[in-house]
């Protein structure tokens, strides 16, 4: 996964060379390049590699929209292609606006996954009912024969629930075992409500920021925060969020973020109340903000990221591994990607595979 530039298909192409199984393309139209029209450029130059968007964002584009979107880079890379999707949590914020509600997401899929299976749906527009369906399939304009699995992006209980549910895979941004054990009895809930159990193949990605060491580094080694530094504030970006909507509860402050709290708060509240949602997301996985570097704390890359030599590396994913996740998706800054990936290709998995 990389912050979505135009110019970085050639990222996929790399990934593909050095041995990635997927490739994750954000939608967020504020802050980076359209993820269909870099998608659509990684098509046409890779041949193995898996791709689709991490995570798309049903809060700025209406369902027929998205279905044929990600049905268009499937008729350019048939049978290769996934939707990632979920609530928006930056496309919406940086808009000054929530997310999208569990029920608005159950709706964008229901559309979507109807859409994509040749159904013809009803479809709410504005009030207003009406069934739809792709016309001039026999023209292949958009590719709906070969499978677009969905896997729904989720990190608390209702919409876990859901991607157990409705969704072909369940994508979280947590790198904790522990989490993940409580995150998946939701996940079980939710196929149970369906009349289901989830099955092996059932996707289960955690997305998160490696960085290999090198004997002797340490984790305030300038490298290091280099490479992990905006995904440690991405979480704080989200965590700040969460604790402004719930009315200030103290008690959501991670532990790993308790000495920098109140810094962090002064700087935020430091810009102006209208604007201050465009100030938290100015480098939202992308790159670390030079003030925001001291809060980029041994504690906090240690819990958010996998950060260590290349066995240890390996028995964290393992660890995760142990709980259900079938996936590590990588998710470095972007003037650090290429030697994060490589890093993790040369170093790590040969230990996995």
């Amino acid at each position: 996964m990389f912050d979505t530039h135009v110019d970085k298909w050639d990222l996929i192409r790399y990934a593909e060379e050095l041995g990635y199984d997927r490739a994750y393309v954000p939608d967020s139209h504020l802050i980076w390049s359209d993820c269909y029209v870099t998608l659509g450029l990684a098509a046409v130059n890779t041949k193995r590699i898996k791709i689709g968007t991490g995570i798309a964002a049903p809060g700025t584009r209406i369902p027929p929209v998205t279905a044929h979107s990600i049905a268009s880079i499937n008729q350019l890379a048939p049978g290769r292609v996934f939707l990632g999707i979920g609530s928006g949590h930056t496309s919406m914020r940086v808009m000054g606006q929530n997310p999208v509600t569990i029920a608005e997401m159950r709706e964008h899929v229901r559309v979507v996954r109807g859409l994509l299976n040749g159904e013809e749906i009803d479809y709410d527009y504005r009030g207003k009912t009406q069934p739809i369906k792709f016309l001039h399939l026999d023209r292949h304009f958009i590719n709906i024969a070969d499978p677009i699995p969905i896997y729904l992006a989720a990190n608390g209980p209702r919409a876990i629930a859901l991607a157990g549910e409705i969704g072909d895979g369940w994508i979280t941004t947590t790198a904790k075992p522990r989490e993940v054990h409580g995150f998946l009895d939701h996940l079980n809930a939710g196929a149970k409500k369906a009349g289901k159990k989830l099955s092996k193949n059932f996707h289960r990605s955690f997305v998160t920021s490696v960085c290999v060491l090198r004997p002797g580094e340490k984790l305030t080694d300038d490298r290091v925060i280099n490479e992990t530094g905006s995904q440690v504030t991405c979480v704080l970006h989200l965590i700040y969020e969460m604790w402004a909507y719930l009315g200030r509860k103290d008690e959501i402050i991670p532990p790993y973020f308790a000495n920098v709290w109140d810094a962090y708060v002064k700087r935020v509240e430091s810009y102006p109340e209208k604007t201050r949602f465009q100030h938290i997301h100015d480098g939202h996985c992308t790159f670390l903000q030079p003030a925001e570097r001291k809060f980029v704390t041994p504690e906090a890359i240690a819990e958010i990221t996998i950060t260590g030599e290349p066995d240890y590396v390996v028995e964290r994913i393992r660890a995760m591994e142990a709980e259900g996740m079938t996936e590590v998706t990588l998710l470095p800054p972007a003037d650090y990607q290429r030697t994060v990936f490589r890093d993790f290709a040369e170093l790590v998995m040969p230990k996995l595979r």
